[in-house]
């Protein structure tokens, strides 16, 4: 295909936003239409301004369709886009259900069309580095692979929405929580790294989930899911910490560990014996760019939809599960901070590292 591609964005605001100026900052695309019911923004004035996304979908011819809406809409957009012949990149969650997982792949494999998740940390070069620093031997055999994720999100943020926050709205599965939305990605990443990707990759899923704040879902979780090949992958996420630390993937081995911090691209590589760690960086594309060169030359997607399955699996088994229990009041502590206010889980720092670290839920280790 030569010439500018066409690109329609649904939801500029919050963080559609950076899906707008990435594409008026591209020279692959040209930004034809956005869609938001709280209307368009600062856009060009030739680009049209729809009030809902399927409309622009509907009346606007588009290269690429981007979907910035709702998790639960998701699955109905991108198959209308693809019916019309757009390729989709869809944000993350890309799908509340394994069932949408594979209505939507088949609607793309019909459609010849892609869908690209907005799993960002998947455009890195680190993750497969990470996977073949594993492979290499470098750290032995592996035990587990582990995740990590310490933010800090206020009461606020699970009232910045009518879905946020909540497991499943008027029958239709959401899936707003800690593991599912705000550090998906150290899922995703750890799932790419363990090299699990379709949902009959993961066996088991042990999910331990607790709350702080008054909300249907999780924010301060761990779980253990068994893989097909017997990896296993332990994830101790919280959105509770008193503040923001870089998340990452560990990756342990019988002869050593890795860190890989995938929100900066930087591996360290840590082996017995060694007294320092050694330290690699690596370099990152853009989805919208990444998505843009397999519609121009058909090469491979870096985050395409059929890598996301497993990750669906487990948001499938959290969204359907028992519901999160509530963390003991005499650990959580209320503070306003920035005319918000902020629940933080005492403890919840160490409590998520070892989770990663000994592969065992929080009610395994005794925490909170």
């Amino acid at each position: 295909m030569t010439g500018l591609l066409r690109v329609g964005v649904a939801g500029v605001h919050g963080h559609g936003r950076s899906h707008v100026d990435a594409v008026l900052a591209g020279a692959d695309f040209e930004l034809v239409a956005v869609a938001d019911p709280r209307g368009g923004g600062d856009v060009p004035s030739s680009t049209r301004v729809f009030a809902d996304a399927a409309s622009m979908i509907d009346e606007v011819e588009l290269d690429v369709a981007v979907l910035s809406t709702p998790i639960p809409t998701h699955t109905e957009l991108a198959r209308l886009a693809l019916s019309r012949g757009a390729h989709v990149l869809l944000e993350k969650p890309p799908v509340p259900s394994v069932a949408d997982h594979h209505a939507l792949l088949s609607a793309s494999d019909a459609a010849s069309r892609a869908v690209q998740v907005g799993f960002q940390s998947l455009g890195s070069t680190g993750v497969a580095a990470t996977a073949d620093t594993l492979a290499s031997g470098v750290i032995g055999e592996l035990v587990h692979v582990g995740a990590v994720g310490q933010w800090s999100r206020s009461e606020q943020y699970w009232r910045r929405a009518p879905w946020a926050g909540h497991r499943v709205i008027d029958g239709r599965l959401v899936g707003d929580g800690v593991v599912t939305n705000p550090l998906a990605h150290a899922v995703a990443t750890a799932f790419a790294i363990a090299g699990a990707a379709a949902p009959d990759d993961v066996v088991s899923i042990d999910a331990d989930l607790r709350r702080a704040n008054d909300i249907e879902t999780d924010d301060t979780s761990s779980l253990v899911v068994e893989l097909r090949g017997g990896a296993r992958v332990a994830a101790g996420l919280a959105v509770t910490a008193a503040r923001r630390r870089e998340p990452y993937v560990l990756v342990r081995g019988t002869r050593g560990f890795l860190v890989y911090l995938y929100t900066l691209d930087t591996l360290h590589v840590h082996r017995d014996g060694a007294a320092l760690p050694r330290a690699y960086a690596f370099e990152r594309i853009s989805l919208l760019d990444d998505l843009a060169g397999h519609i121009r030359d058909g090469r491979d997607l870096l985050a395409p939809l059929h890598r996301t399955g497993a990750f669906t699996r487990v948001l499938e088994a959290i969204v359907t599960g028992p519901p999160a229990t509530p963390i003991d009041p005499g650990l959580v502590r209320v503070e306003a901070s920035g005319g918000e206010t902020f629940r933080t889980v005492s403890g919840v720092e160490d409590a998520v590292e070892r989770v990663a670290w000994e592969g065992r839920t929080f009610r395994e280790l005794g925490l909170l």
